[in-house]
């Protein structure tokens, strides 16, 4: 939407917000804009009001690029962003925070709730100026598509459903974007409350948790921001990774699993990665999330992919048969590449007034594809493997025999096989001058180590080669 189509700068303002929410996603602008910020126009500027230095130094450093791009997508040329402290917004977060803070307890149902209407154009706006963006719906386990890539991760999540505290805890659940992480954690945060609607059920994103914990110890509330998290029932934490590098949240963190999990309380987790490859994290903490169940999922196959498209398509929503069993097997990515698709699809339908067949599909997703099918080579594979283990470049190609470059070397002949078209041969000329046999040699032996469960010395802990094979996939498949 331009601004030439908008009739007042209360319009503008309106779909700047919205813009901005579009790009970023609504929980992050839930969380750092939506009740926080004033946009103000001026020619060829906008300034963001924001409530004190905290959210000037982070919102500039974070979204200055974000909200330039939407901004030129509302007035056209990219205007220059400003953060300032806005007076009003200052005493307004010094109340919610002192409110906030001082309250017994956060009821976990709250993180459900959405203002009527985003709020970085001020709340008096007339309704009719304001996006209505929708309520968010919790996702439930009995809507996730089981398949051989998420099954034990989904008998895990089902567990702490009917019976909290019992099993494992914390639960870890890792794997790459789009592989359903979330949407298990949802699930179990849904079940929960459905199942004991007596219970103060918790649920935060870990750059949420950063927030609340910043801001607490900004105002000198620890003591409200301690007994929000460590009093609920169950906790439930989105992408954890997010608290890699930040010292002092991850050592609150670990505290708080530590006075939940010794009264028995569920914690559920996710993080893109197994934690014993996140060396960013504590060690302390790593140790913490290893003691509980961590359980993997990766992108879907076939059939799921099916089963996934088939949740999607339902009723009025409905796809002919051939069209989903098409993107089923064409399409090799994430859920939400699906999910793109299948829009793709309706509206190539709908603005060509044509019928949805397979021959429609083929023309809506020719780009998905193309884009999709990534040929790898060698330096890839070499590559990938050196950034995963901190090795430095050209180690796998020399020709030491030291196990801490053999075996990455082995890692990188079973990858090379795997994902490439080469040969033993030339793996093995690539791979530090190794003949034909080498290379077959060094392949079963990965095998056997998958097969084995074995754990390989890396770094200060034993790494589980299975853990390392997967990180290294995703990297060389993104």
């Amino acid at each position: 939407m331009r601004s030439d189509n908008l009739t007042t700068t209360d319009d503008v303002v309106a779909a700047l917000g919205h813009a901005l929410c579009q790009r970023i996603g609504e929980p992050r602008y839930d969380l750092w804009f939506r009740a926080k910020t004033k946009f103000r126009l001026e020619p060829g500027h906008v300034r963001v009001g924001v409530p004190n230095r905290f959210f000037q130094d982070w919102l500039q450093k974070t979204f200055t690029a974000d909200v330039s791009a939407a901004a030129a997508d509302i007035v056209g040329d990219a205007p220059d962003i400003t953060f300032v402290i806005d007076p009003e917004l200052f005493q307004a977060a010094r109340q919610r925070e002192h409110g906030a803070l001082m309250a017994p307890a956060l009821d976990g149902k709250a993180l459900e709730a959405r203002p009527a209407t985003p709020v970085n154009d001020p709340s008096s706006r007339p309704a009719r100026l304001q996006p209505q963006l929708p309520a968010r719906r919790w996702r439930k386990l009995s809507h996730f598509a089981e398949g051989p890539c998420n099954r034990v991760a989904l008998a895990a999540a089902r567990h702490v459903v009917e019976a909290p505290g019992q099993g494992a805890n914390p639960l870890v659940l890792h794997g790459p974007v789009g592989s359903g992480k979330s949407h298990l954690l949802e699930g179990i945060c849904a079940g929960l409350r459905h199942a004991r609607s007596e219970w103060r059920v918790v649920f935060v994103t870990a750059e949420e948790f950063t927030h609340r914990f910043v801001q607490a110890m900004r105002f000198g509330k620890l003591g409200g921001f301690r007994k929000q998290f460590r009093d609920a029932e169950a906790l439930l934490v989105d992408d954890i990774q997010f608290l890699a590098k930040k010292k002092a949240t991850q050592e609150e963190f670990l505290h708080t699993l530590e006075a939940l999990e010794r009264d028995g309380r569920p914690v559920a987790l996710t993080c893109d990665g197994h934690p014993r490859l996140a060396d960013e994290l504590a060690p302390e903490l790593i140790d913490r999330l290893m003691g509980g169940g961590v359980w993997g999922l990766s992108y879907p196959d076939p059939d799921t992919r099916l089963a996934i498209l088939r949740g999607k398509c339902t009723g009025a929503d409905a796809l002919p048969a051939e069209v989903l069993e098409l993107l089923a097997n064409q399409l090799r990515g994430n859920v939400r590449e699906l999910e793109g698709a299948v829009h793709s699809i309706r509206h190539l339908a709908k603005a060509t007034g044509r019928r949805v067949d397979a021959e429609l599909a083929r023309e809506a997703i020719a780009n998905v594809v193309r884009h999709s099918v990534r040929l790898v080579q060698l330096a890839d594979v070499d590559r990938v493997v050196c950034s995963v283990l901190g090795l430095d470049a050209g180690s796998l190609q020399s020709t030491k025999r030291g196990w801490m470059v053999s075996h990455p070397r082995m890692l990188a002949v079973y990858l090379a096989r795997k994902h490439t078209a080469a040969t033993y041969t030339e793996i093995g000329h690539y791979f530090g001058n190794r003949n034909h046999s080498t290379a077959v040699a060094a392949e079963k032996k990965v095998r056997g180590w998958k097969d084995d469960d074995f754990h390989l010395p890396f770094g200060r802990r034993p790494l589980r080669v299975r853990d390392l094979l997967d990180r290294m996939e995703q990297e060389l498949l993104r």
